[in-house]
């Protein structure tokens, strides 16, 4: 007799948060791809271009979890304008000693949104300078709420800018995370003119042409890159290889799928040149900043790794609140015919 634990979207936000022991539970993550035997395939992605949908499958087994997680992502882009998120999704949890499951996760995408943010948070806390409080996010989504929100939590943000496509789309992000956090947050009509002073950088978007140029760039300031994520996507000009410390959350993807792909496309980066990985620098095994005007430059394409980390700090904070509904899955012994 297997159990199997589910739990609603509603269950996971009130269990999971997106604050400091996400963040530490996803930087625990990234330092496990770098030290620990991990087992993560390449992405599994499904485009459905008709209805500008597209379909990603993460997934990874680290040593020390109890669980694996398999989590199924879709973004359809156009959703928007039928009133419906753009993003949706679930998870499950598999038991890493039986393989039985464990928990099915319908979150639609709630722990994807938190363990994003998270990776965003992580990213600033080893790249961005101590002293970081002015913060500029290209996007007006989720998203970007989301990464503004991990920012505050690990650099001591006093300022922001929101630049969007859509301006009113700005204005609304700003005046609410000023209101919500008491923190001066203005929408800026010019993406150049967000990027101008701002220590602390983040793209979240799906953008398929640059929206942030290298010439843009000052000594100083850490970019984080989030929406490019598919080979088609493109948030940052590829000159910004010539300018920044580069780090990657999985070389092997970013190369495929991240901006690194666009660069070594354009002839900018050597296809074999190597470069560190996030997980390499939180484990000190590698250098990302090394002076107050460095330019750091992360490139994160999301990785099963962190699904796997997430997934299982959701299950171990549903069981010990005693939430979602458990189940009885009947099993049998022998060979599936």
């Amino acid at each position: 007799m297997s159990r199997v634990r589910i739990l609603l979207e509603k269950d996971l936000r009130a269990v999971v948060k997106l604050d400091l022991s996400a963040v530490d539970c996803v930087e625990q993550a990234f330092a496990a791809l770098a030290t620990k035997p991990v087992a993560m395939p390449p992405v599994l992605r499904l485009d459905i271009p008709e209805f500008r949908g597209e379909v990603d499958v993460k997934t990874a087994y680290v040593p020390g979890f109890d669980g694996f997680a398999i989590k199924v992502s879709p973004g359809f882009f156009d959703n928007p304008k039928l009133g419906l998120p753009s993003l949706n999704g679930l998870m499950i949890l598999f038991n890493s000693r039986t393989g039985l499951v464990d928990a099915l996760l319908l979150d639609n995408g709630y722990l994807t949104d938190v363990r994003t943010a998270a990776a965003g948070g992580v990213a600033a806390r080893h790249l961005a300078r101590a002293d970081a409080r002015c913060a500029a996010i290209l996007g007006a989504g989720m998203q970007a709420r989301l990464q503004l929100e991990a920012l505050t939590l690990v650099r001591p943000i006093k300022e922001a800018r929101i630049w969007a496509r859509d301006p009113e789309n700005a204005q609304r992000l700003a005046d609410a995370f000023s209101r919500e956090h008491g923190i001066e947050v203005t929408a800026v009509a010019d993406a150049k003119d967000a990027v101008a002073g701002a220590d602390i950088v983040v793209t979240t978007t799906p953008a398929e042409k640059p929206i942030l140029l290298a010439e843009w760039l000052e000594p100083g300031q850490h970019l984080t890159a989030m929406g490019s994520d598919a080979e088609h996507k493109n948030e940052i000009d590829p000159a910004v290889f010539e300018r920044a410390i580069y780090v990657a959350d999985r070389l092997t993807q970013t190369c495929k799928l991240g901006e690194l792909h666009h660069a070594i496309e354009a002839g900018i980066v050597r296809p074999d040149r190597s470069f560190d990985e996030l997980g390499a620098i939180i484990a000190g095994t590698a250098t990302g900043r090394r002076r107050a005007d460095d330019i750091t430059f992360a490139d994160l394409t999301g990785t099963g790794v962190q699904d796997t980390a997430i997934a299982n700090l959701a299950l171990t904070r549903a069981q010990n609140a005693g939430s979602g509904q458990m189940i009885d899955n009947d099993t049998t012994m022998g060979d599936a015919a």
